[in-house]
């Protein structure tokens, strides 16, 4: 389960940033996540509640941001979105797309004390 490490990950940008920017607790953390960054959610807020404890962020809520997954179709040149890789262009339905958005997974902001 990668979501666990990237929870420590999370854990490790927030103690940076408390010292730096000299708060003591975070509350909530915004997450822009997109659907194709492979991360899943429930396992993300289990993971975040078992690393946070003892920790700033102990009790602190995930915001989830949703980002729209994006590609470039060859076939009829334009942006379309998507839900999964591998999807079809939902425009003509041909198969050579070039993601170009979706696969963000990245703190957008915070809410501190």
């Amino acid at each position: 389960m990668h979501e666990l490490s990237l929870c420590q990950g999370i854990i490790d940008i927030l103690e940076t940033e408390a010292s730096k920017q000299h708060f003591a607790r975070v509350r909530k953390v915004r997450l822009l996540v997109g659907p194709l960054a492979g991360v899943d959610r429930a396992a993300l807020g289990f993971g975040f509640e078992a690393v946070s404890r003892d920790t700033i962020a102990e009790g602190a809520e995930l915001e989830f941001i949703d980002t729209p997954g994006l590609a470039w179709c060859f076939a009829c040149d334009r942006t379309v979105e998507i839900a999964q890789y591998y999807d079809p262009c939902p425009a003509c339905g041909g198969h050579r797309l070039k993601v170009t958005g979706g696969e963000e997974f990245r703190i957008l902001d915070l809410e501190v004390e």
